[in-house]
Protein backbone atom coordinates (compact mmCIF):
# COMPACT_ATOMS: atom_id res chain seq x y z
CA UNK A 1 0.00 0.00 0.00
CA UNK A 2 1.06 3.56 -0.64
CA UNK A 3 0.33 6.60 1.20
CA UNK A 4 0.07 9.57 -1.29
CA UNK A 5 -0.47 13.30 -0.31
CA UNK A 6 -1.69 15.52 -2.75
CA UNK A 7 -1.51 19.42 -2.95
CA UNK A 8 -4.90 20.39 -5.44
CA UNK A 9 -6.01 23.90 -6.30
CA UNK A 10 -9.36 24.83 -5.26
CA UNK A 11 -10.70 24.43 -8.39
CA UNK A 12 -9.59 20.51 -9.31
CA UNK A 13 -10.04 19.90 -5.66
CA UNK A 14 -13.22 18.25 -6.28
CA UNK A 15 -12.68 16.60 -9.20
CA UNK A 16 -9.95 14.94 -7.13
CA UNK A 17 -11.97 14.11 -4.39
CA UNK A 18 -14.51 12.69 -6.17
CA UNK A 19 -12.00 10.57 -8.21
CA UNK A 20 -10.53 9.27 -5.44
CA UNK A 21 -14.08 8.47 -3.50
CA UNK A 22 -15.19 6.43 -6.60
CA UNK A 23 -11.83 4.54 -6.53
CA UNK A 24 -12.43 1.14 -5.09
CA UNK A 25 -8.61 0.82 -4.05
CA UNK A 26 -8.21 4.29 -2.01
CA UNK A 27 -9.20 4.54 1.69
CA UNK A 28 -8.16 6.50 4.58
CA UNK A 29 -9.08 9.45 2.26
CA UNK A 30 -8.30 13.06 4.47
CA UNK A 31 -9.15 16.28 3.15
CA UNK A 32 -7.89 19.64 5.19
CA UNK A 33 -9.11 22.61 2.49
CA UNK A 34 -6.54 25.45 2.39
CA UNK A 35 -4.01 24.14 4.61
CA UNK A 36 -1.60 24.44 1.72
CA UNK A 37 0.91 27.00 1.47
CA UNK A 38 3.26 26.38 -1.17
CA UNK A 39 1.85 26.05 -3.94
CA UNK A 40 -1.36 26.96 -2.60
CA UNK A 41 -4.40 24.76 -2.46
CA UNK A 42 -5.99 22.06 -0.50
CA UNK A 43 -3.92 18.83 1.20
CA UNK A 44 -5.59 15.45 0.48
CA UNK A 45 -4.33 12.37 1.67
CA UNK A 46 -5.03 8.99 1.22
CA UNK A 47 -3.63 5.22 1.37
CA UNK A 48 -4.35 3.59 -2.12
CA UNK A 49 -3.42 -0.41 -2.50
CA UNK A 50 -0.50 -0.84 -4.80
CA UNK A 51 -2.65 -2.26 -7.61
CA UNK A 52 -4.84 0.24 -7.86
CA UNK A 53 -1.91 3.08 -7.26
CA UNK A 54 -0.53 3.84 -11.07
CA UNK A 55 -4.15 4.19 -12.17
CA UNK A 56 -4.90 6.89 -9.43
CA UNK A 57 -1.80 8.36 -10.27
CA UNK A 58 -2.28 8.52 -13.72
CA UNK A 59 -5.68 9.94 -13.38
CA UNK A 60 -4.28 12.77 -11.57
CA UNK A 61 -1.69 13.70 -13.66
CA UNK A 62 -4.54 13.74 -16.38
CA UNK A 63 -5.79 16.25 -14.37
CA UNK A 64 -2.86 18.55 -14.19
CA UNK A 65 -2.59 18.11 -10.49
CA UNK A 66 0.68 17.49 -10.76
CA UNK A 67 1.55 20.80 -13.16
CA UNK A 68 -0.46 23.41 -10.27
CA UNK A 69 0.14 21.41 -6.78
CA UNK A 70 2.14 18.51 -6.06
CA UNK A 71 2.07 14.30 -5.51
CA UNK A 72 4.21 13.06 -3.51
CA UNK A 73 3.74 8.68 -2.16
CA UNK A 74 5.38 7.45 0.47
CA UNK A 75 5.24 2.78 1.22
CA UNK A 76 3.33 1.92 3.81
CA UNK A 77 4.86 -0.93 5.41
CA UNK A 78 2.24 -1.72 8.15
CA UNK A 79 -1.68 -1.30 8.25
CA UNK A 80 -3.72 -2.14 10.59
CA UNK A 81 -7.54 -1.55 8.92
CA UNK A 82 -10.63 -3.48 8.00
CA UNK A 83 -11.09 -0.41 5.28
CA UNK A 84 -7.75 -0.69 4.04
CA UNK A 85 -8.22 -5.06 3.93
CA UNK A 86 -11.55 -4.29 1.54
CA UNK A 87 -9.54 -1.73 -1.04
CA UNK A 88 -7.18 -4.69 -1.63
CA UNK A 89 -10.34 -7.15 -2.17
CA UNK A 90 -12.25 -4.23 -4.53
CA UNK A 91 -9.35 -4.00 -6.56
CA UNK A 92 -8.37 -6.01 -9.02
CA UNK A 93 -4.92 -8.18 -9.58
CA UNK A 94 -2.26 -8.55 -6.45
CA UNK A 95 -0.34 -6.09 -4.53
CA UNK A 96 3.13 -8.01 -5.67
CA UNK A 97 3.00 -8.49 -8.95
CA UNK A 98 1.45 -4.67 -9.38
CA UNK A 99 3.55 -2.09 -11.17
CA UNK A 100 3.56 1.53 -10.48
CA UNK A 101 5.22 3.03 -13.28
CA UNK A 102 6.50 6.70 -11.93
CA UNK A 103 7.57 4.37 -9.21
CA UNK A 104 9.52 2.61 -11.02
CA UNK A 105 10.45 5.53 -13.50
CA UNK A 106 11.77 7.44 -10.41
CA UNK A 107 13.42 5.06 -9.12
CA UNK A 108 15.55 3.78 -12.16
CA UNK A 109 15.70 7.69 -13.40
CA UNK A 110 18.02 8.09 -10.07
CA UNK A 111 21.34 5.25 -11.36
CA UNK A 112 21.62 6.94 -14.36
CA UNK A 113 23.41 10.05 -12.54
CA UNK A 114 27.25 9.65 -13.61
CA UNK A 115 28.32 10.38 -9.75
CA UNK A 116 31.48 9.86 -7.92
CA UNK A 117 30.01 7.02 -6.19
CA UNK A 118 28.70 5.35 -8.94
CA UNK A 119 32.33 5.54 -10.71
CA UNK A 120 34.26 4.25 -7.65
CA UNK A 121 31.85 1.52 -7.14
CA UNK A 122 32.40 0.21 -10.60
CA UNK A 123 35.91 0.73 -10.40
CA UNK A 124 36.28 -1.25 -7.05
CA UNK A 125 34.39 -3.42 -8.46
CA UNK A 126 36.68 -4.06 -11.40
CA UNK A 127 39.85 -4.25 -10.24
CA UNK A 128 38.35 -6.83 -7.78
CA UNK A 129 37.19 -8.99 -10.49
CA UNK A 130 40.65 -8.34 -12.18
CA UNK A 131 42.37 -9.71 -9.37
CA UNK A 132 40.32 -12.35 -8.85
CA UNK A 133 40.64 -13.46 -12.65
CA UNK A 134 44.72 -13.60 -12.05
CA UNK A 135 44.06 -15.96 -9.05
CA UNK A 136 41.42 -18.12 -10.52
CA UNK A 137 39.09 -17.36 -7.36
CA UNK A 138 35.45 -17.43 -7.99
CA UNK A 139 34.65 -15.83 -4.28
CA UNK A 140 35.85 -12.58 -5.67
CA UNK A 141 34.20 -12.71 -8.79
CA UNK A 142 31.19 -13.03 -6.77
CA UNK A 143 32.06 -10.40 -4.64
CA UNK A 144 32.73 -8.29 -7.43
CA UNK A 145 29.43 -8.67 -9.32
CA UNK A 146 27.68 -7.52 -6.05
CA UNK A 147 29.73 -4.30 -5.61
CA UNK A 148 29.23 -3.42 -9.57
CA UNK A 149 26.40 -0.96 -9.58
CA UNK A 150 26.03 -1.24 -13.15
CA UNK A 151 22.60 -2.99 -12.94
CA UNK A 152 20.67 0.87 -12.04
CA UNK A 153 21.64 1.81 -15.30
CA UNK A 154 20.64 -0.81 -17.45
CA UNK A 155 17.36 -1.09 -15.42
CA UNK A 156 16.90 2.72 -16.72
CA UNK A 157 17.72 2.10 -20.27
CA UNK A 158 14.98 -0.41 -20.45
CA UNK A 159 12.12 1.64 -18.53
CA UNK A 160 13.36 4.90 -20.69
CA UNK A 161 12.86 2.56 -23.59
CA UNK A 162 9.60 1.66 -23.13
CA UNK A 163 8.17 5.26 -22.15
CA UNK A 164 10.71 6.55 -25.00
CA UNK A 165 12.68 8.82 -22.65
CA UNK A 166 15.67 9.79 -24.70
CA UNK A 167 16.92 11.94 -22.12
CA UNK A 168 16.88 9.27 -19.70
CA UNK A 169 17.93 6.79 -22.55
CA UNK A 170 21.46 9.43 -22.95
CA UNK A 171 22.15 9.72 -19.91
CA UNK A 172 21.99 5.74 -18.91
CA UNK A 173 24.05 4.66 -21.69
CA UNK A 174 26.65 7.52 -20.85
CA UNK A 175 26.92 6.48 -17.64
CA UNK A 176 27.18 3.01 -18.49
CA UNK A 177 29.81 3.65 -20.94
CA UNK A 178 32.30 5.92 -19.37
CA UNK A 179 31.90 3.94 -16.11
CA UNK A 180 33.36 0.52 -18.02
CA UNK A 181 35.75 2.41 -19.61
CA UNK A 182 36.90 4.10 -16.83
CA UNK A 183 36.90 0.81 -14.96
CA UNK A 184 38.82 -0.75 -17.51
CA UNK A 185 41.34 1.70 -17.85
CA UNK A 186 41.77 1.85 -13.92
CA UNK A 187 42.36 -1.54 -13.84
CA UNK A 188 45.03 -1.98 -16.73
CA UNK A 189 46.93 0.39 -14.42
CA UNK A 190 46.41 -1.04 -11.42
CA UNK A 191 47.25 -4.66 -13.19
CA UNK A 192 50.84 -3.22 -14.45
CA UNK A 193 51.23 -1.67 -10.91
CA UNK A 194 50.84 -5.31 -9.39
CA UNK A 195 52.81 -6.90 -11.52
CA UNK A 196 55.91 -4.04 -10.69
CA UNK A 197 55.32 -4.84 -7.49
CA UNK A 198 55.55 -8.75 -7.98
CA UNK A 199 52.46 -9.34 -6.93
CA UNK A 200 50.86 -10.62 -9.93
CA UNK A 201 52.32 -11.55 -13.33
CA UNK A 202 51.44 -12.85 -16.89
CA UNK A 203 51.61 -16.21 -16.32
CA UNK A 204 48.86 -16.44 -14.43
CA UNK A 205 46.59 -15.06 -16.69
CA UNK A 206 48.12 -17.83 -19.34
CA UNK A 207 47.85 -20.14 -17.43
CA UNK A 208 44.97 -22.75 -16.38
CA UNK A 209 42.05 -20.85 -14.94
CA UNK A 210 39.19 -23.91 -15.09
CA UNK A 211 37.35 -21.52 -12.42
CA UNK A 212 37.13 -18.34 -14.17
CA UNK A 213 37.85 -19.23 -18.09
CA UNK A 214 33.93 -19.05 -19.07
CA UNK A 215 34.24 -15.11 -18.26
CA UNK A 216 36.13 -14.94 -21.78
CA UNK A 217 34.49 -17.85 -23.70
CA UNK A 218 31.11 -17.01 -24.57
CA UNK A 219 28.73 -19.31 -25.74
CA UNK A 220 24.94 -19.99 -26.51
CA UNK A 221 24.51 -20.23 -22.79
CA UNK A 222 25.92 -16.63 -22.54
CA UNK A 223 23.09 -15.44 -23.86
CA UNK A 224 20.62 -17.68 -22.35
CA UNK A 225 22.03 -16.01 -18.92
CA UNK A 226 21.45 -12.80 -19.73
CA UNK A 227 18.36 -13.30 -20.75
CA UNK A 228 17.30 -14.92 -17.92
CA UNK A 229 19.22 -12.53 -15.78
CA UNK A 230 17.19 -9.96 -17.51
CA UNK A 231 13.68 -11.03 -16.55
CA UNK A 232 14.82 -11.85 -12.75
CA UNK A 233 15.74 -8.45 -12.28
CA UNK A 234 13.17 -6.50 -13.96
CA UNK A 235 10.83 -8.35 -12.17
CA UNK A 236 12.85 -8.03 -8.82
CA UNK A 237 12.64 -4.01 -9.13
CA UNK A 238 8.86 -3.69 -10.20
CA UNK A 239 7.91 -6.05 -7.51
CA UNK A 240 10.67 -4.67 -4.89
CA UNK A 241 12.03 -7.98 -4.40
CA UNK A 242 15.18 -7.02 -3.24
CA UNK A 243 16.72 -10.59 -2.49
CA UNK A 244 16.12 -11.63 -5.72
CA UNK A 245 18.10 -9.16 -7.23
CA UNK A 246 21.38 -9.89 -5.53
CA UNK A 247 20.94 -13.38 -7.20
CA UNK A 248 20.97 -11.23 -10.59
CA UNK A 249 24.08 -9.35 -9.73
CA UNK A 250 26.04 -12.14 -9.32
CA UNK A 251 24.55 -14.39 -12.19
CA UNK A 252 25.77 -12.11 -14.95
CA UNK A 253 29.95 -11.73 -15.77
CA UNK A 254 29.23 -8.20 -17.11
CA UNK A 255 31.98 -6.43 -13.93
CA UNK A 256 33.90 -9.66 -14.15
CA UNK A 257 34.14 -9.57 -18.26
CA UNK A 258 35.33 -5.81 -18.10
CA UNK A 259 37.89 -7.03 -15.59
CA UNK A 260 39.24 -9.15 -17.91
CA UNK A 261 39.23 -7.11 -20.73
CA UNK A 262 41.21 -4.93 -18.92
CA UNK A 263 43.67 -7.63 -17.61
CA UNK A 264 44.35 -9.08 -20.52
CA UNK A 265 44.64 -6.05 -22.66
CA UNK A 266 47.40 -5.11 -19.77
CA UNK A 267 49.50 -7.89 -20.99
CA UNK A 268 48.51 -7.92 -24.75
CA UNK A 269 47.13 -11.34 -24.50
CA UNK A 270 44.29 -9.98 -27.21
CA UNK A 271 42.42 -12.71 -28.22
CA UNK A 272 41.67 -13.54 -24.52
CA UNK A 273 40.39 -9.40 -24.66
CA UNK A 274 38.17 -10.44 -27.76
CA UNK A 275 36.76 -12.78 -26.05
CA UNK A 276 36.01 -10.99 -22.77
CA UNK A 277 34.36 -7.53 -24.76
CA UNK A 278 32.28 -10.55 -26.65
CA UNK A 279 31.14 -11.69 -23.33
CA UNK A 280 30.20 -7.87 -21.72
CA UNK A 281 28.36 -6.93 -25.23
CA UNK A 282 26.25 -10.45 -25.43
CA UNK A 283 25.48 -9.88 -21.11
CA UNK A 284 24.74 -6.35 -21.91
CA UNK A 285 22.57 -6.89 -24.90
CA UNK A 286 20.90 -9.90 -23.19
CA UNK A 287 19.60 -7.74 -19.99
CA UNK A 288 18.59 -4.92 -21.62
CA UNK A 289 16.30 -7.09 -24.26
CA UNK A 290 15.11 -9.09 -21.77
CA UNK A 291 14.30 -6.18 -19.47
CA UNK A 292 12.63 -4.55 -21.81
CA UNK A 293 10.43 -7.39 -22.93
CA UNK A 294 9.15 -7.93 -19.45
CA UNK A 295 8.14 -4.11 -18.68
CA UNK A 296 5.98 -5.25 -22.34
CA UNK A 297 4.50 -7.84 -20.81
CA UNK A 298 3.66 -6.36 -17.35
CA UNK A 299 2.40 -3.55 -19.17
CA UNK A 300 0.17 -5.79 -21.33
CA UNK A 301 -0.72 -7.38 -18.57
CA UNK A 302 -2.19 -5.00 -16.68
CA UNK A 303 -3.79 -3.32 -19.45
CA UNK A 304 -6.02 -6.07 -19.96
CA UNK A 305 -6.63 -6.47 -16.43
CA UNK A 306 -7.84 -2.62 -15.75
CA UNK A 307 -10.14 -3.35 -18.87
CA UNK A 308 -11.58 -6.32 -17.55
CA UNK A 309 -12.05 -4.46 -14.32
CA UNK A 310 -14.11 -1.53 -15.69
CA UNK A 311 -15.41 -4.25 -18.08
CA UNK A 312 -19.77 -3.85 -16.95
CA UNK A 313 -21.36 -7.35 -15.45
CA UNK A 314 -24.02 -8.57 -17.55
CA UNK A 315 -25.75 -11.61 -17.17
Amino acid sequence: MLHLRVIASPEQSANVIDLLAAEPGVTHLVVLPGVARQPPGDLIQFDVVRESADRVLQELRRMGVDDTGGIAADDVELTVSAAADRAAERAPGSGADAVVWDEIAAKTGEQTELSGTYLVLIVVATMIAGIGVLLDQPILIVGAMVVGPEFGPLAALCVALLRRRLDVIGRSVLALTVGFMAAMAVTVLSTWALTAAGLVSREMLLAERPLTDFIWRPDALSWVVGLLAGVAGMLSLTSKKSGSLVGVLISVTTVPAAANVAVAAAYGVWDEAGGSALQLVINLCAIVLAGLLTLVVQQVWWWGLARRSRRPATG
